[in-house]
């Protein structure tokens, strides 16, 4: 029996993977939430991989990456307080024209695009709420991709 704690384990390559594999918000307004989804991840080259008719939209670039769906339990879709999901950008050019599309399609705005680092470097970042409250961060850590 192996008695390392999970918090000890160290990622090696046999036991290291990727994640999340997928990330889903809730909405009350699926048809609102997909057209506000369809612009915005667009900049990021993503479209629709699924759709559920009245119940939820997937997106992904081959594979299902991101939804947004109606709760399955039937109750009011709600924003997590402290919930948060991040959009990896290519450039820091993504972040800015993400978060303009985010805001043009019906966001709020909760960080404007510029760096946050402690020497006021890397990472870029901006932040916004999607129109049902849900926090959004992209960002570009490094020199951006060719």
């Amino acid at each position: 029996m192996n008695d390392m704690t999970s918090a000890s384990r160290k990622a090696t390559p046999e036991n290291a993977r990727a994640l999340p594999g997928h990330s889903t918000v809730g909405t009350n307004d699926l048809d609102a939430a997909a057209t506000y989804y369809d612009k915005f991840l667009a900049v990021f080259g993503i479209g629709r991989v699924l759709v559920q008719p009245g119940r939820a939209v997937y997106y992904g670039h081959r594979a299902l990456e991101f939804g947004v769906l109606k709760p399955f339990n039937g109750e009011t879709a709600i924003a997590g307080n402290g919930t948060m999901i991040a959009f990896e950008a290519r450039s820091r050019a993504q972040v800015d024209l993400a978060h303009a599309t985010a805001l043009e399609a019906g966001g709020s705005d909760e960080g404007a695009p510029g760096p946050r680092g402690p020497d006021g470097g890397d990472p870029y970042c901006a932040y916004f709420r999607d129109p049902e409250g849900n926090k959004f961060l992209i960002y570009r850590k490094g020199p951006d991709e060719a």
